[in-house]
């Protein structure tokens, strides 16, 4: 059976223990959940890149060269969404007011309860996001 990896937006230090960030851009890092069928087998951080280098794109390419295959959000903008759709990384959505944690979304997303996110579940930029 193979494994993949999944990031969630955390705040620091990040790991299974860890907040969530509630948007994806604005994450101090990224916790990676490497899981294996139904199981997380393994836990790690990668920092966040900074946006001036490449804006809401700089993060997701990050993620996609480390072999991040999915990302478990609370939000995330138009445009990182779609990059994520065109590369083929999948984003789950899951509400920081449900899973604060990330061991809570790591638990919800093997008892497979978190939707994949819709387009129209994403901001349209700037502080008018709804999560």
């Amino acid at each position: 059976m193979s494994s993949y990896l999944i990031a969630v937006p955390s705040d620091n230090p990040g790991g299974i223990d860890a907040q969530r960030s509630g948007h994806f851009g604005h994450a101090d890092l990224y916790t990676l959940l490497e899981v294996e069928g139904d199981k997380v087998v393994g836990v790690s951080t990668q920092q966040s890149v900074a946006h001036d280098s490449g804006g809401c794109m700089a993060p997701v390419r990050a993620l996609a060269d480390a072999g991040v295959k999915k990302i478990i959000v609370g939000g995330m903008g138009a445009t990182p969404l779609a990059l994520c759709d065109e590369i083929g990384m999948t984003v789950y959505f899951a509400p920081k007011d449900e899973y604060s944690l990330v061991s809570d979304v790591a638990a919800a997303f093997v008892e497979g309860k978190l939707p994949v996110m819709g387009h129209d579940q994403a901001c349209g930029g700037g502080s008018n996001c709804h999560h």
